[in-house]
């Protein structure tokens, strides 16, 4: 598709009428909060909460207040002149080509997730061999005729294709319950397991028996914060009463295992094992591995044999035959692979198989032909194959440059299935054959038709506080002028050791590139861009430095031309809610907008909430006085003062977020509304149909992009541009 031709005429047009609208919005404002005089106590520190009763979703007041606050953002946002136009271009660029996601093959048999041009929602599809006809096998909208919507979530089949097991939610809320479907004919088992969320499912050899991670059964007496505690793998078989399902994993399970109360147990299986591979997750990089024959999963005492603890500081395994391969960053923060005995592991005097270098391993599949494995460098992707005899390791050679990654692949076969996709150019899918040492497209998925030629980008390093090189991405429209003048977006996240900077072709930024503005994606420390000592550096104690790197960016971006301080915007979700509340908080002259998707912004009180607890290796937890001030040092509610010049700002939230709770986001705006003195707006956004993402569908994404864009454009002072 040809890039947009924007009408300078209609551009001047709009932003006079901009101009009228913003005269009409400026004579209303927002509903008010009313402001409680509630102190908390911490080890002699008091700490003022005023709208902690908007923590309170079910109370009427919270309500009917945060109903008042998104009928006025959706007032304010809908009669944004440039909102029509973003809205009518991602419409095209969204609808371009089908999406096709999360393939897997079983046998014969191919299955995948798939969007098509004209849908809402992602559907699941099997086909017999990769040129046999499409069927349709799930579409969550047909599952129930409740006048809800549902999306899909997690899923897997059965090793030899015959059933699916697959996880449906509603309102984007990702908790939801697991049916089966018969691959052949589409028919419905009438298989129904509640309490499910992210429907983490392997199946047994059988063919008639899986696994699935299941939350407890609450008391009516139980908080918020018990929600995922004491999760379990369960056994089910098919016909029979989830009920009566067997615990085989978790806590309290087997005496030898005593995890946590908010880990995350989850249980692998191959059709190339006798045995289950299990793992615990504490939510962040730390994970421990226990095995089992299958034929011992349905003894009374499972014996269940460590193989890799916490301390080992492994974060994946692979096993084939007796030696088991580990990723581990014990004195690699850019981790390193190592082999051992899978019967005797003895991690002390494993051997080092591989060493990234200056790129970050991020991942590894040991097949039948040789061992796969994925490094990150400078926002690419690469794959080696080490030959397990030599163990001499090349790169994969690539139909085209570009960015790759694993597909679901069985281990008991030669070879991979992988993906590449670049910042130009859309994703595609391959399958390696070491044979010829080529790559054949499975042709899953045709090219997207939209047009990206017209877009450059530039990678670059910004120089933090202490002297730490802050990677960048910067994307724009060719023949840019760096004047000064031009609107910016700038995303960050920093958390969990997810990487920020990597390679996407992302089509959704096309509305705002195409109209002259800046895309920027930084890597500020707290992420993955440099392994786990990138993560650590940005974690817990040491989180002020993902904001103290963001800021360090939007300088450099200024120093360069890119942009200057009223023309510069600033985006972050989740757990970027951390950096995007901090950020405006300690700089707010540096920025003229703010968008919080999601956002974590109250983390003291984070563990009042359902995924506060499993968060807490993260972040910290407030139950001690030194934790206390981490925590307080992170909490951008708290750092919001009366008086200040804030920039815009927009929240967005999903009523049914299961992830981070809507308050964190109606508690921000009620204080930036309430203290705010630079007479820009602070808008709360809230979608009573969505959660934290997840599950939204394509319509609900665009009109969320296009009130952001819109929202930007306004505030970012291109009306003298």
């Amino acid at each position: 598709m040809k890039a947009l031709q924007y009408n300078f005429k209609s551009l001047v047009a709009c932003l006079c009428v901009l101009a009228f609208a913003g005269s009409i919005l400026a004579q209303t404002t927002p509903p008010k909060a009313r402001v409680d005089n509630i102190t908390d106590d911490y080890f002699g520190v008091k700490i003022a909460d005023p709208y902690r009763w908007l923590e309170d979703l079910k109370a009427k007041e919270t309500h009917d207040w945060m109903k008042a606050q998104a009928t006025y953002a959706d007032a304010y946002l809908k009669r944004l002149p440039m909102r029509v136009e973003i809205l009518k271009r991602l419409t095209e660029v969204t609808g371009a080509s089908i999406a096709v996601r999360d393939v897997r093959r079983r046998g014969n048999f191919w299955f995948y997730v798939r969007r098509a041009p004209s849908e809402q929602d992602f559907k699941l599809y099997v086909r017999e061999n990769l040129t046999g006809a499409e069927r349709l096998l799930v579409d969550p909208n047909n599952v129930l005729k409740d006048g809800k919507r549902y999306s899909l979530g997690g899923w897997n089949s059965s090793w030899d294709g015959r059933y699916v097991s697959y996880q449906i939610s509603s309102g984007g809320g990702e908790s939801g319950e697991i049916r089966v479907v018969e691959a052949a004919t589409g028919k419905d088992l009438g298989e129904r397991i509640n309490r499910v969320q992210t429907g983490s499912m392997s199946w047994l050899p059988d063919g008639r028996t899986f696994l699935y991670r299941r939350l407890q059964k609450l008391p009516d007496n139980a908080t918020a914060a018990d929600k995922y505690k004491k999760m379990r793998v369960y056994m089910h078989v098919l016909g029979t009463n989830s009920d009566s399902d067997k615990a085989v994993f978790g806590l309290d399970v087997n005496p030898k295992i005593s995890p946590d109360e908010i880990f995350f147990p989850a249980i692998e299986t191959d059709p190339n094992w006798d045995f289950a591979l299990a793992k615990l997750t504490d939510a962040s990089s730390n994970k421990e591995f226990y095995v089992v024959p299958l034929t011992a999963l349905n003894q009374a005492a499972i014996p269940w044999r460590k193989i890799v603890s916490f301390d080992d500081e492994v974060s994946e395994v692979s096993v084939r035959g007796d030696e088991l391969y580990l990723q581990t960053y014990k004195n690699a923060p850019r981790y390193k692979i190592v082999r051992t005995s899978f019967a005797k592991p003895d991690l002390a005097k494993a051997e080092i198989v591989f060493s990234g270098g200056e790129a970050v391993i991020e991942g590894l599949m040991a097949q039948r032909d040789a061992l796969y494995i994925r490094t990150l460098d400078g926002g690419s992707r690469r794959i080696w194959r080490m030959n397990y005899k030599t163990k001499k390791a090349a790169l994969l050679k690539l139909p085209y440059e570009g960015s790759v990654n694993f597909a679901a692949t069985i281990s008991d076969t030669d070879g991979i299935y992988f993906n590449i996709v670049s910042w130009t150019k859309s994703n595609a899918h391959f399958i390696y054959d070491p044979k010829t040492a080529k790559s054949t497209p499975t042709n899953l998925i045709s090219p997207n038709p939209v047009d990206m030629s017209g877009i450059e980008f530039v990678n670059a390093k910004a120089k933090s506080y202490d002297g730490t090189l802050v990677p960048l991405v910067i994307i724009y429209k060719k023949g840019l002028k760096r004047d000064g003048t031009n609107p910016t977006l700038m995303n960050g996240y920093g958390a969990y050791g997810y990487e920020n900077t990597s390679v996407t072709f992302d089509t959704i930024t096309l509305p705002w590139l195409e109209r002259g503005g800046v895309y920027v994606w930084t890597g500020v420390r707290g992420g993955g861009e440099y392994g786990e000592e990138w993560h650590k550096a940005g974690f817990q104690k040491t989180k002020p430095n993902t904001w103290k790197d963001f800021i360090a960016c939007a300088e450099y971006l200024i120093a360069e031309k890119y942009t200057s301080p009223k023309h510069l915007g600033i985006e972050g979700g989740s757990a970027g809610g951390v950096l995007i509340s901090n950020a405006i908080a300690e700089r707010p002259e540096l920025f003229g907008a703010a968008i919080i998707n999601v956002g974590v912004n109250n983390p003291l009180r984070g563990e009042a909430t359902a995924s506060g607890l499993p968060n807490v290796p993260e972040f910290g937890s407030a139950k001690t006085e030194e934790w206390l001030k981490i925590l307080l040092a992170m909490d951008g509610y708290h750092k919001i003062k009366d008086g200040v010049k804030y920039p815009a700002v927009l929240l967005t939230h999903g009523i049914n977020d299961p992830r981070v709770e809507p308050w964190m986001s109606a508690k921000m705006a009620a204080r930036l509304q309430a203290t705010t003195s630079s007479s820009k707006p602070v808008l709360l956004r809230i979608d009573y149909d969505a959660g934290h993402g997840a599950g939204s569908t394509k319509e609900q994404l665009n009109a969320e992009f296009a009130d952001v864009f819109a929202f930007l454009f306004q505030q970012l002072d291109t009306a003298n541009r």
